[in-house]
């Protein structure tokens, strides 16, 4: 079990008083397991100072902007690769197949692309596994990173952080591809209309749903048996 992933994880999940609570524990796992260089991790210092510091409301109201409001940041990776498209379903299928194998049930509201469930997935698997997997989505996890560090957001840390733990470059070509998506502007409201006009794809019988961050922190105290590998794919 590797809990920089599932600390990762609670960082980029909708933000809770439990979660400000946690941030110097979620901090000292980070640090403490140093799977990713001192230049990276210290990037962190401001997204988990401002988790100390910062009203709940200001919190939730910066992550509902940046991941709810703003499609070009989503937080489902394969949204950014498939869009609405039917080979996001059969993507999706895979995805949760992949998690049932390896012992993670999900809730049937959650979908399996949701960043923060993936990384939940990733701690549970053997280091190197879990970076093999972690390359998968990296073009994604890129391009996010760049979107977020020209908005000056410190949670483009998690995604330089994510890179550097990945230990190698994302494919050139993909992520070029991926700059071309439209980038947009949560203050545009008609823009966003017209982004969000399609009806969004939906995963099993329930609303989609993000896990909730309190199950995550238990889950970091929590050392779940090894299970056998498989391999992954990225609203």
């Amino acid at each position: 079990m590797t809990n920089t992933y599932k600390a990762l994880s609670a960082l980029l999940s909708y933000p809770t008083s439990d979660m400000k609570e946690a941030a110097d524990d979620i901090r000292s796992t980070i640090t403490d397991e140093g799977l990713a260089p001192a230049w990276a991790l210290k990037k962190l210092d401001r997204l988990i100072n401002d988790f100390k510091a910062l009203d709940l409301y200001e919190l939730q109201e910066r992550y509902v902007f940046l991941f709810d409001r703003t499609r070009s940041l989503s937080l489902h990776l394969f949204e950014h690769v498939h869009g609405e498209s039917r080979d996001r379903g059969q993507a999706m299928v895979d995805l949760k197949t992949l998690y049932a194998k390896g012992g993670l049930d999900i809730d049937a509201s959650e979908l399996p692309d949701f960043l923060p469930l993936f990384l939940e997935y990733l701690s549970t698997r053997p280091a190197d596994e879990a970076r093999a997997l972690l390359t998968e989505p990296l073009s994604v996890i890129a391009a996010l990173k760049e979107r977020l560090v020209k908005r000056k957001t410190p949670y483009a840390a998690i995604f330089s952080v994510l890179e550097a733990m990945a230990g190698r470059a994302p494919a050139a070509s993909q992520l070029d591809e991926l700059r071309k998506a439209p980038d947009d502007d949560p203050n545009d409201l008609e823009a966003l209309d017209a982004a969000w006009e399609e009806q969004p794809v939906t995963f099993g019988p329930g609303e989609e749903g993000c896990p909730k961050v309190d199950q995550m922190l238990d889950r970091m105290g929590a050392h779940e048996a090894p299970v056998n590998s498989t391999r992954p794919a990225g609203e």
